[in-house]
């Protein structure tokens, strides 16, 4: 039990530590009204795209270890990593690159979690969860697939909840890989469509300028029909 509090209060102080220094950096080059600005946005936006057409192998490389590190250590969840990628690289690419920057940072957290968190997982969530074990006995990547699919916890709980089934590294990989990609589409697409939105306007446009784009209010629609279905799903997966 002892054990457990150091372990606890290392990696916590650990994470505190990590984020400081990264806010301290990003802060001592931007303040916060500049980076809220539409000008500034408008401006790294440009320069963005021009850094992404010259060297577009570079920037994938640095996007997709900066969208790992996102996850791992820093525990990020996916949403802002996504409308980026989305804004950066477009629907296609974006969702590529977030994708899988996403699940090896899981991954890894799921590693972590499975040597220095598993008993303490067990002890807070087994009970709760404790009807799902038969079923990934049964059928590992299956239910894993329809896990990441389904969602309906947190991220970073999610990557390292698995740790209670013994779950292959490998399985946790392909079926988060493949099962975070609709959500993810959707909101890269919302990305790319801020990134046409501020092409096509000088000024900041209103919010119902934005909000009745097709670019928009399309994946939006989608995203919401989703949800929907991933709800109805969630009570027949989670039901005991």
């Amino acid at each position: 039990m002892e054990k457990s509090k150091k372990l606890k209060l290392f990696i916590g102080l650990s994470y505190l530590i990590l984020l400081s220094v990264f806010l301290y950096l990003f802060f001592s080059k931007f303040s916060f009204q500049e980076i809220t600005s539409y000008e500034f946005i408008k401006e790294n936006r440009l320069y963005f795209l021009e850094v992404r057409n010259s060297n577009l192998f570079l920037i994938f490389v640095i996007f997709l270890i900066i969208t790992i590190l996102w996850v791992f250590p820093f525990l990020g969840f996916g949403t802002p990593i996504a409308l980026m990628g989305g804004f950066i690289f477009g629907k296609w690419v974006g969702t590529f690159v977030v994708v899988l920057g996403l699940s090896i940072g899981a991954t890894f957290l799921y590693i972590f979690g499975n040597y220095f968190l598993k008993q303490i997982i067990r002890e807070k969530f087994l009970n709760r969860f404790q009807n799902l074990e038969n079923r990934f006995r049964d059928s590992e990547f299956t239910y894993l697939l329809i896990y990441r699919f389904v969602g309906g916890i947190p991220w970073q709980l999610s990557c390292i909840l698995p740790t209670i089934f013994d779950v292959k590294t490998s399985n946790f990989f392909l079926a988060t890989l493949i099962g975070i990609i609709p959500q993810i589409f959707l909101a890269v697409s919302i990305g790319s469509g801020l990134e046409k939105v501020i092409d096509q306007n000088t000024e900041i446009p209103s919010f119902t300028d934005i909000i009745f784009l097709p670019d928009i209010y399309i994946p939006i629609l989608a995203f919401f029909c989703l949800v929907i279905i991933t709800i109805f799903l969630r009570k027949l997966f989670y039901k005991k």
